[in-house]
């Protein structure tokens, strides 16, 4: 009898020509877009300037794709460079293989340079971009899918996933782990958000309830996956990586609450000062009003005023 499934694609191809359309590289083209495009939001809603996340994602992006990478090929290194396996695949991002940790770390580093740039807090920005990079994971885990790798234990429940044989895999319906982390992370990105109205939530607490309420998913989806990894203790790598992230996630959340309570009145000095920039400054060759006197001058004021005003005055015999 025939069982319900969610079919794989044939290809994770397409030829336009000689251009390759990958679909695993289209996943993390809309998920950057996704995040950068919620993060401007966010941002200008916090009193920031449009386009600032944008600026800063030209340095963040690049900088955690290069530790995506490097972080699954350092924990991965027997696939490209055990016996009989090509180093050069390790350049080959297009096949899959970014690693969150290392994307998520090294990508601080851009953000922290772009940052630094355009003078604003490092925390403040990455509280605006939070939901969006847990949009941006939903997205990217999609391109396991057209990739049929990061797959879960055999089932047959109606929403497995069919993997047709290949190269390290074998035919069969399959737990779809990359289908739960995305559900798992559109979850996050709406935690986020709610908390973060909620609790009014500033100095890098958004981005820490973030990482915390995703090493929660990741730990047990993690648990479930059949793909080749290093473990320790009877645990895989990612699911001790999972616990300590959490646990600095969370204290720095409780630290940080304790240490600096609310969130940042400004996030941006250039936006926040804008409005007084637009006054004229003041010419020097422009000459001073007289004051107008009033009821309510101050009696210092009038009292030189008198004086002024009889010193002009001549006496009686006098021309």
């Amino acid at each position: 009898m025939d069982i319900a499934y969610i079919p794989s694609p044939s290809t994770g191809v397409i030829h336009l020509g000689p251009i390759p359309l990958r679909g695993y590289a289209f996943c993390i083209i809309i998920g950057v877009f996704v995040a950068v495009w919620l993060g401007n939001r966010r941002w200008i809603a916090r009193g920031g300037k449009p386009g600032t996340v944008a600026d800063i994602a030209v340095w963040a992006v690049p900088f955690g794709l290069v530790g995506g990478r490097l972080y699954h090929v350092i924990t991965d290194y027997q696939l490209y460079f055990g016996e009989g396996r090509n180093w050069v695949d390790a350049f080959k991002i297009w096949e899959g293989g970014l690693g969150i940790w290392g994307a998520i770390a090294l990508g601080a580093v851009g953000a922290w340079i772009g940052c630094r740039l355009r003078g604003i807090p490092l925390p403040a920005w990455a509280d605006a971009l939070a939901p969006g990079i847990a949009l941006a994971q939903a997205c990217g885990r999609w391109g396991n899918w057209f990739n049929q790798e990061l797959y879960g234990r055999a089932t047959d429940l109606p929403w497995a996933v069919q993997i047709t044989a290949g190269p390290n895999r074998d035919a069969g319906t399959y737990h779809p782990t990359f289908l739960y982390e995305s559900l798992w992370c559109i979850g996050v990105a709406l935690l986020v958000i709610w908390a973060d109205r909620r609790f009014t939530l500033g100095h890098g607490r958004a981005f820490a309830l973030y990482v915390a309420a995703y090493c929660v998913g990741r730990g047990w989806i993690e648990y479930m996956r059949v793909d080749e990894a290093h473990h320790i203790l009877g645990l895989r790598l990612n699911v001790w990586t999972s616990i300590v992230v959490f646990v600095l996630a969370v204290v720095y959340l409780v630290l940080s609450a304790k240490l600096r309570p609310g969130r940042e009145k400004v996030v941006e000095p250039v936006a926040s000062g804008a409005e007084g920039s637009d006054a004229a400054p003041a010419d020097a060759d422009t000459p001073a009003k007289t004051p107008v006197l009033t009821k309510d001058t101050p009696a210092e004021i009038e009292s030189e005023s008198e004086t002024k005003d009889e010193a002009k005055t001549p006496e009686p015999g006098k021309r």
